[in-house]
């Protein structure tokens, strides 16, 4: 029996990454809610400056602004950070309205 995430999404860690500062409230099977701050985000995951005691392939399921509920997989972690990979990429319409929704600041908008 494979342990670990059986994830569908190859890893795509060269996505643009867009910078955010934004709390979200994640759930955890094991430990419940927990508190991420996330810092940057693409349309295939995020990355967080949280340290949480997951450890790596385990599920978290989070609510973003226009995507709404979505599981994650933690992919790497080290002291200080930990990178997520979301179990489905996020439509092109609703990854538009989440950076829209979190970062207000339009100056750290990328042009699309």
């Amino acid at each position: 029996m494979a342990s670990g995430a059986q994830l569908s999404v190859t890893d795509l860690r060269r996505s643009t990454r867009h910078p955010v500062d934004y709390k979200v409230l994640a759930e955890h099977r094991r430990l419940g809610d927990l508190m991420l701050h996330v810092i940057n985000v693409s349309a295939h995951g995020f990355m967080t400056d949280s340290v949480t005691s997951l450890t790596r392939g385990e599920r978290v399921t989070i609510r973003l602004p226009s995507v709404g509920r979505i599981e994650a997989h933690l992919i790497w972690t080290t002291e200080d950070r930990s990178g997520f990979q979301f179990e489905r990429i996020v439509r092109l319409d609703d990854f538009n309205g989440m950076i829209e929704a979190m970062q207000p600041n339009a100056r750290l908008r990328r042009e699309r």
